[in-house]
């Protein structure tokens, strides 16, 4: 049964500031919602909220029937977070980090899976290389290709990840975006970018 995932009156609060309050929405499988708002208006704390990262002041998060919080392992399981700043190590390959990576997530991935997903990404000749030698924009790339393993997680959560892309990459991404939305998946990003992607019907907007 697809899951969705529900949002029942959430409060976040930074320091002394109420980012938002009383929070109500539910994100249907098949759909992607776009957070935008200014900056510090609370859009990453909203997709860490979203996580289980960060713990909102009041409210509940549930996926499917179930509050995250029940069952974590579970949750975590069919979640991929990907953050603003790309979760790469500097001193391995773009393939170490992809394979790595999938292993957090839980899967272990073939040198090959790796490989394909890099080139699907148009980052093959980049594979071997270290990430501290690669531009901002292939960091971004190769974080992204995470999306394009074998046995993809129902849930994306993506804070900026249209950040550091040129238009080639934005196209392929939004694309990809589309595909998996199109397969029973849920995506949640924050961007500040002007899309393409919010003409299509199952794209919602959320302004903080």
């Amino acid at each position: 049964m697809s899951k969705s995932l529900r949002l029942e009156a959430i409060t976040c609060v930074r320091g002394d500031r109420t980012l938002f309050t009383d929070l109500d929405l539910e994100i249907q499988a098949g759909s992607i919602l776009r957070v935008s708002g200014n900056n510090g208006s609370g859009k990453s704390s909203l997709l860490r909220i979203l996580c289980g990262l960060l713990a909102p002041l009041a409210g509940s998060i549930y996926w499917g029937n179930n509050r995250i919080s029940e069952d974590r392992d579970q949750f975590h399981s069919e979640l991929i977070y990907l953050g603003h700043i790309p979760a790469l190590k500097s001193d391995l390959s773009s393939m170490e980090n992809i394979r790595s990576l999938a292993l957090l997530g839980g899967i272990n991935i073939s040198e090959q899976d790796a490989l394909q997903a890099l080139s699907e990404a148009g980052l093959s000749p980049q594979a071997n290389r270290f990430v501290r030698t690669l531009s901002q924009g292939q960091k971004q790339r190769i974080a992204l290709t995470r999306l394009r393993l074998p046995k993809p997680k129902t849930l994306w959560i993506l804070d900026e990840p249209f950040n550091a892309l040129d238009q080639s990459a934005s196209e392929s991404l939004q694309a990809l975006l589309l595909q998996h939305a199109s397969h029973g998946g849920i995506v949640v990003m924050s961007s500040h970018q002007d899309l393409a992607i919010d003409q299509n019907p199952c794209v919602t907007r959320l302004a903080l």
